[in-house]
Order: structure tokens, then C-alpha cells, then sequence
């Protein structure tokens, strides 16, 4: 896995030469024309299984808005924060409606939405006086109540596992993870929409305490740390029921699809430039390692992606669908960066959505 991981993140580099012609690349994996969105709470935010476009603006809205600061464009942020403070104030209007009529639980809705009304409020006055450096944090906490209130809209779980899987944990919606270790706290979000059997595999055996006191046994300075190998001849985790190592297949989730892909990678299955819902962009991402010659062998080893850069793109890093990620570091980028090989994971335990875990039955 270290080597193959490493020489992933080098051959991305080379995608710099694209840019000078030296190396060429299929048209269908052409670069993006976007800009890689590198903040996780806005990939988690996105990935929500939701159809609710009037939140999805008001959601684009504030989080265009400390780019708009520094273009200083006040006078489109001044309409547009007072849209948004008309949109979830007091006065119920049909916009509102349609917010609040999509939430499971319409009394935690109308609290949400209120404290965002308030989060607005500070915002509006800033924009008014043309302080730049308060627009992001303000945003960024309007967005916090935006993401617990786009959290409230999911009905379901959106779709159903293959029966082949039945007998692999499960982890039907989302976790927070609190991964203690020797150089401090990480905070990490566990996606079960985009990834359940991975995401269900890791907050199982976090659940049974399998990665206490374990080292980051791999790591390489600026790109990945890796924990998960346990003592003794096994890869992996060992089932104590059946005796046997536990794999679980790959899994990556596209956009436009139902169903995550199961068992094969991009790479098998020849396809180039494709964003996954969760992609290796930010820097936190959480993936599960598997061996180089079977995508379907992963069991307990994973890593933290550790690299940010736009010359290895969402879609063309040679991780995205090659790898399946599960999730993402929240809080804890100044521990990240301290931490190297030998570091130790004192605890892990997971903070909320353990009811989410299904375990199997058979």
C-alpha cells in the first residue's frame, strides 16, 4: 500500500506537465474547469442525499460570499445577505415554507432556522461596514446551521445495499468519530450515505475498540499517515466469529447514480475524470487502504490524505475511485500536521450516530 499510495501521489504531479504539453492525456480526462472545492464541511454539505433547491442556494449564496468580500463587491453582498435574512426570518413566506416543510422534525427545524435568522444578523453588519476580514468566519458560522438544518431534509437512508453485503456492518447515514492520539485530538465525520459499508467496517471497529493503542505504522511526510495493521501475521481485522479476516469490497459513489459502485476500481474499469461524491480533495480525507492487487481486500488498515495541491485535481489525482474514502477530518489540522510515523491512536470513540450502525444478522 505505501509504495503504491506514494507512487499515486508522485505520478500526480506530473499532471503539472500537462499544462506545458509535455504529456498527454485522454480527452474524456481533460481537467476540470472548476476549481477542486477543498473545505470537507462544504463536500459533506454537498454530499447530503437532499433535493431542496432553495437551501442549496442559500447555501451557494453564503459560501460565495468571503470571495465576494475580497473582490469587494459590497454592493451584491448587501442584496444578497438581506434576501437571505428576508428568506429565514420570522415571517413565515413560501420559501420558508418549502425549507421547513422538508425537514423530518419541524420543531428542531424552526429552532435551526431561527438561529440562523440570528447568525445573519452580525453578517448583514459587517457586509454594511465593509469588513472583510469578518465575512468568512460569519458565513462560516451561518453555514454551520445551514448544514444541521440540510442534516434535518434527509427522509431515508436513499438507497439499498446489494443482499451480498448483508453479513458487513452497515453504516446507514452518518458518525463523528473522536480519534485521540499522542499529539492530540482529531475530530473525523463518517459518510454512510456516500459509503456505508466502509464508513460501517471503520465505526465498527472503532465501536470495538480495535485501533486503541495502535501506531501509525506507515506514513509518508505530506501525503498520507496509515494505522490499522494489527499485531501478528493478519492484514487486517479477524472476525472472531468466523475466524477469518474480514474484507469488505471497494466502494466509491458518482453523482447521478443510485448506487455506489462495489468491487471495481477507475482505474479497472477505464474511467478517467470522474468527481466521486466524496472526493480526495481535502486536506483530512479518510480512505480505507486495500492491497495492490485486490481493490476487494481491504479490512482495517486506512489513511489520512494529507495533500492539497491543484496540480492533483479531483478526478485526476489517480486516488479518487481507486481508493474508497469514507469520510473526512473535521477539527485537528494543526494535530495532522504534527503528527509523523510512530504516533500513536490512544482512543477512538464514536460521539454521535451510533444509531446509525446496523450490524449484521446473519
Amino acid at each position: 500500500m505505501l509504495k503504491r499510495l506514494a507512487r499515486c501521489l508522485v505520478l500526480g504531479l506530473l499532471l503539472s506537465l500537462v499544462m506545458t504539453g509535455l504529456v498527454r492525456i485522454p480527452v474524456e480526462a481533460a481537467l476540470p474547469y472548476k476549481s477542486a472545492i477543498k473545505d470537507a464541511r462544504v463536500l459533506l454539505r454537498n454530499a447530503l442525499p437532499i433535493n431542496n433547491p432553495t437551501m442549496r442556494d442559500l447555501q451557494l449564496s453564503l459560501e460565495k460570499m468571503p470571495r465576494q468580500a475580497n473582490l469587494k463587491q459590497w454592493g451584491s453582498l448587501r442584496k444578497q445577505v438581506e434576501e437571505l435574512s428576508n428568506l429565514v426570518g420570522q415571517n413565515l413566506g413560501n420559501d420558508q415554507g418549502k425549507i421547513l416543510a422538508a425537514v423530518t422534525d419541524l420543531s428542531q427545524g424552526k429552532q435551526i432556522l431561527g438561529e440562523l435568522a440570528e447568525s445573519l444578523q452580525p453578517l448583514q453588519v459587517a457586509i454594511a461596514n465593509k469588513e472583510r476580514n469578518k465575512i468568512k468566519p460569519l458565513s462560516e458560522q451561518a453555514l454551520e446551521w445551514v448544514g444541521a438544518l440540510e442534516a434535518l431534509m434527509v427522509q431515508r437512508f436513499p438507497f439499498e445495499i446489494p443482499p451480498q453485503y448483508a453479513d458487513l456492518p452497515q453504516l446507514r447515514g452518518r458518525a463523528t468519530v473522536e480519534l485521540e492520539t499522542s499529539k492530540g485530538k482529531l475530530n473525523l465525520v463518517l459518510d454512510g450515505y456516500n459509503a456505508p459499508i466502509t464508513a460501517g467496517q471503520f465505526a465498527d471497529l472503532v465501536q470495538r475498540g480495535f485501533y486503541d493503542h495502535m501506531e501509525f505504522g506507515r506514513a509518508d511526510d505530506n501525503y498520507f499517515l496509515q494505522a490499522g495493521d494489527p499485531p501478528g501475521d493478519a492484514d487486517g481485522f479477524i472476525d472472531p466469529v468466523t475466524g477469518k479476516l474480514r474484507k469488505i469490497p471497494m466502494e466509491v459513489k458518482v453523482p447521478d447514480q443510485v448506487l455506489p459502485i462495489y468491487g471495481k476500481t477507475f482505474a479497472q474499469m477505464g474511467t478517467y475524470g470522474v468527481i466521486p461524491v466524496l472526493p480526495f480533495s481535502a486536506y483530512g480525507t479518510l480512505a480505507m487502504a486495500h492491497p495492490d492487487a485486490d481493490p476487494n481486500g481491504g479490512s482495517s488498515q486506512f489513511f489520512i490524505y494529507l495533500f492539497e495541491s491543484d496540480l492533483t485535481p479531483a478526478g485526476l489525482n489517480l486516488l479518487d475511485g481507486n481508493f474508497a474514502a469514507f469520510g473526512y477530518v473535521l477539527d485537528g489540522q494543526p494535530v495532522l500536521d504534527k503528527m509523523k510515523l510512530g504516533d500513536q491512536i490512544i482512543s477512538a470513540k464514536i460521539t454521535s450516530g451510533l444509531e446509525n450502525l446496523v450490524l449484521p444478522t446473519i
